[in-house]
């Protein structure tokens, strides 16, 4: 009995890597701690009245916040990790093995479970604010979407720790994914963890749609809408379109591993370019679902610290939409060196040298909305300045992998690595930077410390730069990806090393930032918004106190132009009367479920029994899913009203007049 114990522990737990053992106490020691605190403070009905049933988009937005930025941790770890193990030749600090895992789970974590909450934590924040409404159009969905988010996320990352980590790179190419190169539950964490998260995402794209389509302010045009939205509608769009090719294609991935299909095995009559073809189909529109939010995030910081309306309103717009459609056509630029024939090559080049046009335009909007502004250098404007050069950098070599014969000497190098970082760390990192540091009074009602805002801008871009340059250098004298170790003939030294260099420069400005949250949080009194317009911003966000009440407005507002808030503050500033505010009535709100974190915790169960073919697991898992849309299908009492005394009071505690 005791030997079948240790039997089945062996293969169950990760074992033999020091790492994993101090990963082991630290889950266990944190987790205690997490316990302790809330048991000892009497804070389990606290926690699952106020956060864990809520449906308030703004409470979903900071829970969608704090797990990316803990996902940020983890895949900059890894990260860190790697450029240890090639920070000088023929290093053993990681085995080729654990070299593998760590790469393919870093790439999954920064793109599926980091920069996707990070976006969906600012959609939450600051769309349903800008558009005048009240909470987004389904409010338990949009807290389904984070449960399943998180859900997905937990099971992906328990892989560290139980059965072991998937080591099939980020996109999981079969053969080297089907069950006969990885015959361990690594590969299964990965389909499951996604899947599970990606019906989260769906919902979200879908949600969001309907919110910025119906629940915009009276006089609220489309072509009157913040331009943060506009790259949310954009975005949404193209989510609805590319996450259903992922998860069929993954679902037909498990099929081949789970029953012993052979939809990407040659030898079965399958075929794995299929399955590139489809992840590829999903994964490059997937890059501009990430990048689309940023640019409408560097709209709305440009306008508002120059001062002046945003350049080129409509041919924003148009840029935006643009990409969202072409970027459907640009899949096949990924595997130039496949073979596909030089019309097909073709087609696909000309494609991606045209989505280069909407991106290089929105570039001159922002340039041209700075010209002759009145420019206020505060941490937001601060990453936008610093993504400007980065990303032309980035789109300047994107272009150079576009054309065809010249993709075959680049493709595979660290010359790709680091043109995907310079558009990933230098636009979306640093885009939703921006956005974390502007709308961080909105959600929190202080401001992060300006000082230490600039120790962590300079240590990310220093770090940045010093990182990834080096890496096209040494992707053109022949370094490929995937390399977990090189000898001291190939002369890479040198700029390994300062790779290395670059990135612990970027670990210690992410540490900066924790701390620099921490200090302002302690310091919150002197970083106290009081007026709800720190910035003096120009959208409706900025109408409301700082944090934003429960109810967001206490009247509709009612919009008359692009910028309204700030045109209405200029009119007033020029003698003209305030707009009369109208009279208060109750305000209808929806009520906090626990469905979404009960369903989402069924769905942990069942692809937790998926992932180990345990039946006994996974259909009560998949049963209790189904039960929980049941049981909540028949709840009625969804809904309440807040009376105007309570309004009154709020608004008034808060300062505002009413």
């Amino acid at each position: 009995m005791w030997d079948k114990i240790k039997d089945f522990s062996s293969d169950f737990f990760v074992t033999g890597d020091p790492m994993i053992y101090g990963a082991d106490v630290a889950i266990v020691l944190v987790s205690v701690a997490i316990l302790f605190v809330l048991t000892y403070f009497k804070k389990w009905g606290w926690l699952w009245r106020e956060w864990l049933t809520t449906v308030d988009h703004k409470k979903i937005g900071i829970m969608y916040i704090l797990a990316s930025l803990l996902m940020l941790f983890r895949g900059g770890m890894d990260a860190l990790l790697m450029r240890a193990q090639l920070a000088a030749p023929d290093l053993e600090f990681l085995k080729p093995e654990h070299y593998n895992e760590i790469f393919t789970t870093h790439g999954v974590i920064m793109i599926l479970f980091m920069a996707m909450p990070l976006m969906f934590g600012l959609f939450n924040i600051a769309v349903p604010l800008q558009i005048g409404a009240r909470d987004v159009a389904f409010p338990v969905l949009n807290s389904v979407s984070f449960w399943l988010f998180f859900a997905g996320a937990m099971l992906f990352n328990l892989s560290f720790v139980i059965g072991g980590s998937p080591n099939g790179g980020w996109l999981a190419y079969p053969p080297l994914t089907e069950k006969m190169f990885s015959p361990g539950v690594g590969q299964d964490f990965y389909i499951w963890g996604i899947q599970i998260s990606g019906i989260g995402s769906l919902a979200t794209g879908i949600n969001f749609i309907i919110t910025i389509l119906k629940m915009r302010a009276p006089g609220m045009k489309l072509m009157k809408m913040p331009m943060f939205s506009w790259s949310v509608l954009a975005s949404c769009l193209t989510i609805i379109l590319a996450f259903p090719i992922l998860t069929v294609t993954l679902a037909l991935l498990f099929i081949d591993r789970f029953a012993g299909a052979h939809f990407f095995t040659l030898d079965g009559g399958g075929n794995p370019m299929m399955y590139i073809n489809l992840i590829w189909m999903w994964g490059h529109p997937e890059v501009y679902i990430v990048i689309l939010p940023a640019f409408g995030i560097f709209s709305e910081v440009v306008a508002t610290f120059s001062k002046k309306r945003l350049f080129g309103y409509k041919s924003m717009v148009f840029a935006l939409m643009s990409i969202s459609i072409v970027s459907f056509f640009t899949w096949a630029h990924h595997f130039f060196t496949m073979g596909s024939g030089a019309d097909v090559n073709v087609f696909f080049a000309i494609s991606t040298m045209i989505i280069a046009i909407p991106t290089g335009v929105k570039v001159f909007n922002w340039i041209l909305t700075m010209y002759k502004g009145k420019i206020t250098f505060k941490q937001p404007m601060l990453w936008t300045m610093g993504f400007i050069p980065c990303f032309v950098v980035g789109g300047m070599t994107g272009v150079l992998l576009s054309i065809a014969p010249a993709d075959f000497q680049f493709h595979n190098s660290y010359f790709l690595i680091a043109h995907f970082h310079q558009v990933l760390i230098g636009g979306v990192v640093f885009g939703y930077f921006a956005g974390l540091y502007y709308w961080w009074p909105k959600m929190f009602g202080f401001s992060l410390d300006e000082k230490l805002g600039r120790w962590v801008f300079w240590l990310w871009n220093i770090g940045f730069y010093v990182c990834f340059m080096p890496q096209y250098l040494v992707g053109l004298m022949g370094m490929t990806r995937r390399y977990s170790t090189y000898g001291w003939d190939t002369g890479w030294f040198g700029l390994n090393l300062t790779s290395t260099i670059g990135a612990f420069l970027m670990g210690a400005g992410f540490l900066v930032q924790v701390w620099q949250i921490l200090y302002s949080i302690k310091n919150m009194q002197k970083l106290k918004d009081t007026t709800g317009d720190p910035w003096d911003g120009r959208t409706l966000e900025w109408t409301i106190q700082s944090p934003a009440p429960f109810y967001n407005f206490a009247t509709d507002p009612v919009v008359s132009e692009t910028d309204d808030f700030w045109e209405e503050k200029q009119r007033i500033a020029a003698g003209g009367k305030p707009r009369p505010k109208p009279a208060l009535a109750p305000i209808h709100m929806p009520k906090n479920s626990g469905m979404p974190v009960v369903m989402a915790g069924f769905f942990f169960f069942a692809g937790f029994g998926f992932v180990f073919d345990w039946m006994w697991m996974a259909i009560p898992g998949l049963i209790g899913v189904a039960a929980s849309m049941l049981v909540h299908s028949f709840r009625y009492d969804t809904d309440f009203y807040i009376p105007v005394d309570e309004v009154r009071r709020t608004e008034l505690a808060a300062g505002r007049e009413v």
